[in-house]
């Protein structure tokens, strides 16, 4: 049982610690996890979420006699969505004693994490970012991915367009590394299935006004849009492209944008939009369904993608720790090649070649009920199909 909570402010940094008085795991060496987010800036919606989800895990951690006897701890500074200041806050929890790092929305924050992971003694564990890069050419022995990347997404969009008879597509990506390198892709495949790119825009993060990019969309003549906006950028869009028509004019499928927080928020201006589905409280599993009974009957409603993903994400590194027996860094990171956990997708395992853990994926739609709109699961992907094979780039 916890004797204190503790929960410090400064600036734009958050600062969470569950400690633990008396007994044998006060004893053990903490588990220390920092969470470098985004707590302003445009994405700050899905930075709430991971912090929930992260603190979700610690509680419940902490409640049932900690990891391996370990106590975990948490503190959460701002990483205000940039390079910049999220290596800032990562170095600030880093120094502070929490050095497994994870949480960071933006894919680019992420990968500024990566070359100092060394000189902080740190290890990295994404829970958010989808770049290839991370487990790619900017993969590093100290960073590991346990969420979705791009190319999980675009291994199972690949057999949904090549069903779809809309040969002129159109894209919008947010003006960063996530962004556009999610609409290269979307690129590479279409093109290879033998359809036309009109147009891409990339609007710069924070645009309130999609107005004159919506107008180039509408103008190419494409009859499909591929969108790769997150956050607050993908709940403007969502709303003034049904407020133009676009959206009842063409197949809309959204990377990363049919999820519960941007539904809730923009209603029925996104049924009939499609998307991956990187997680719902709908998953068939043991895990899955003890989480969301408990993380329901804690918050009033289910958790969302970002929610879920996290929250698989601090099973892995529990994991890990388990397997280590220690909470040093180096321990941990030498421990998760390989490893296989439990986790809310089931059994799943880090692949040793690139640090992705091989995850199912799952593809649907906002759709229409009595109600309100909903996501409906239309196809669910196992690891096999839906995790592409290692980027010979990678060099670990």
């Amino acid at each position: 049982m916890f004797n204190r909570r503790t929960i410090l402010t400064s600036g734009t940094a958050l600062a969470l610690a569950l400690t633990l008085a008396g007994g044998a795991m006060a004893q053990e060496e903490a588990l220390k996890i920092g969470v470098p987010t985004s707590r302003t800036g445009p994405y700050t919606i899905l930075g709430d979420q991971v912090v929930r989800a992260v603190e979700f895990a610690v509680e419940e951690a902490n409640a049932n006699g900690g990891i391996a006897g370990h106590p975990v701890e948490m503190m959460v500074g701002d990483t205000e969505g940039t390079p910049d200041a999220g290596r800032r806050a990562a170095e600030k929890l880093a120094l502070s004693g929490y050095r497994i790092l994870t949480g960071p929305i933006s894919s680019a924050v992420g990968l500024a994490l990566a070359s100092q992971l060394d000189r902080w003694d740190a290890v990295y564990v994404s829970v958010v970012n989808k770049s290839p890069k991370l487990t790619g050419d900017s993969c590093h022995p100290r960073m590991f991915r346990a969420n979705h990347s791009d190319g999980m997404d675009l291994a199972i969009v690949r057999p949904w367009l090549s069903e779809q008879a809309e040969a002129d597509w159109s894209i919008i990506g947010a003006d960063y590394v996530w962004g556009r390198g999610s609409a290269e892709a979307f690129k590479e495949v279409a093109t290879e299935l033998g359809k036309n790119i009109k147009v891409e825009v990339f609007p710069p993060l924070g645009t309130t006004d999609f107005a004159p990019y919506i107008t180039q969309l509408r103008d190419s003549g494409a009859e499909g849009i591929w969108v790769a906006l997150s956050g607050a950028d993908a709940i403007n869009f969502a709303k003034q492209a049904k407020q133009f028509g676009l959206t009842d004019q063409v197949t809309m499928f959204g990377h990363n944008f049919v999820v519960d927080q941007i539904l809730e928020t923009i209603g029925e201006d996104g049924i009939g939009i499609w998307g991956n589905v990187n997680y719902t409280a709908t998953i068939d599993t043991p895990e899955n369904k003890a989480f969301v009974e408990a993380w329901t009957a804690k918050y009033g409603a289910p958790p969302s993608n970002y929610e879920g993903e996290t929250y698989a994400g601090m099973q892995a590194i529990f994991g890990a720790v388990e397997q280590s027996g220690s909470v040093a860094p180096s321990d941990i990171a030498a421990a998760f090649p390989g490893i296989s956990v439990d986790t809310v997708f089931g059994e799943v395992t880090m692949r040793a070649e690139d640090h992705q853990l091989l995850l199912p994926n799952y593809l649907g739609r906002a759709v229409a009920t009595d109600d309100g709109p909903v996501i409906e699961v239309v196809k669910a992907y196992g690891p096999d199909v839906a995790v592409p094979a290692p980027d010979p780039a990678c060099k670990l």
